[in-house]
């Protein structure tokens, strides 16, 4: 029963539904759902110890939020403006940090530092970093990007990822890449093992036995990774790893290798080997060239049914192709040859190999 001395508390039915919509809501400020509650449960009649017994909150409290609905309404149950500094920084110093940010660079510097910048507005650097985090500013940041100069972007785009996404029937797809010169560290001393409480142990010092090249070969069907160690990193090592890819598929299998444009990718057949085998294996041949890498190939390995000689077909212009390449040419697949060599006369040069120089492993 409600308390006869109490103001009578009545809703409109806008008022209602507002305050249903705050007690029940959950992205409501908490605060802002129990004063709803509290008013809600006043408009219903009862007194006022009794409402605070079944909301769980002090007698002061429903008097209070009664008492600020009745003088203010709905705008009564938000809370005032508190006490405080008042705001240092103005609207158009923010702006001015944000556009001097964006729009200018300091002089003898590649970007602002909060210190000069806070020294140019007139403000703290502390004040600063806090306009560049709310605005998501990071001059200090730089990130890289390359767009693709050639006019069959978007061809490459599908050869390239369609590869990925829908292989071939009977083929496997594998992705190849290098991590060369990797350092072959000796501890002076042997590793501590770990114990309860001490973790592993290594001295600080060590020895240097040379570097070493990774190749691997990721089936990006199966997952499963083929890799190689080689002391040196020239074409005819890379040619060795694709044999060593060739051996290890299902003969039955056509293999699509994406490769970059490195140039012991890349080489010719006589610059790498002054007599012996092709640049690659004989089952392989390049069919496209890889997405924005000039000169670079996507190979391939054919059925082992065609007959006549299988030699690599490399970046050239259509002008001035070697002889024996346009014999080639003509009784396999035309390759797409994408984001050529700008340099002019590029075609392949069939000379004697280069002295290589030898590295101690």
């Amino acid at each position: 029963m409600g308390d006869n001395r109490l103001k009578p508390l009545v809703l409109t039915e806008g008022e209602r539904r507002t305050l249903e919509n705050w007690a029940r809501r959950r992205s409501t400020a908490q605060g802002l759902a129990m004063r709803a509650r509290v008013v809600l449960a006043c408009a219903e009649g009862g007194s006022i110890l009794a409402i605070a017994a079944r909301l769980g909150v002090a007698r002061n409290t429903v008097s209070k939020w009664r008492a600020r609905f009745l003088a203010g309404r709905l705008d009564g149950l938000h809370d005032e403006p508190r006490p405080g500094v008042p705001r240092t920084i103005t609207d158009a110093q923010v702006e001015e940090v944000v556009v001097r940010t964006l729009e200018e660079v300091p002089e003898g510097a590649t970007h602002w530092s909060k210190r000069e910048l806070a020294k140019r507005v007139g403000i703290s650097p502390s004040s600063v970093h806090r306009i560049w985090r709310a605005f998501g500013l990071q001059p200090w940041r730089t990130e890289t990007f390359k767009i693709s100069p050639g006019p069959l972007l978007i061809d490459k785009i599908r050869d390239v990822v369609g590869l990925y996404l829908a292989p071939p029937q009977n083929a496997a797809v594998f992705c190849v890449d290098e991590k060369p010169h990797i350092q072959a560290l000796q501890r002076t001393a042997p590793v501590l093992p770990m114990l309860p409480g001490v973790p592993e142990r290594r001295s600080f010092d060590y020895e240097r036995h040379g570097t070493i090249d990774l190749l691997a070969a990721l089936n990006t069907a199966t997952g499963k990774v083929i890799g190689k160690l080689s002391a040196q990193h020239r074409a005819v090592d890379f040619r060795d790893f694709l044999d060593q890819i060739d051996h290890q598929t299902d003969p039955g299998l056509d293999i699509h290798v994406i490769c970059d444009n490195l140039s012991a990718h890349k080489a010719p057949v006589g610059a790498q080997v002054a007599a012996g085998p092709p640049a690659r294996p004989a089952a392989l041949h390049a069919g496209l060239f890889v997405l924005d890498q000039p000169g670079g190939a996507v190979v391939r390995r054919v059925a082992a049914t065609l007959s006549g000689p299988r030699d690599v077909l490399l970046p050239r212009r259509a002008q001035q192709r070697a002889g024996r390449l346009d014999q080639v040419l003509e009784r396999k697949r035309p390759a797409l040859q994408m984001d050529q060599d700008p340099r002019p006369n590029h075609c392949p040069v069939r000379s004697a190999p280069r002295p290589e120089n030898r590295r101690s492993p």
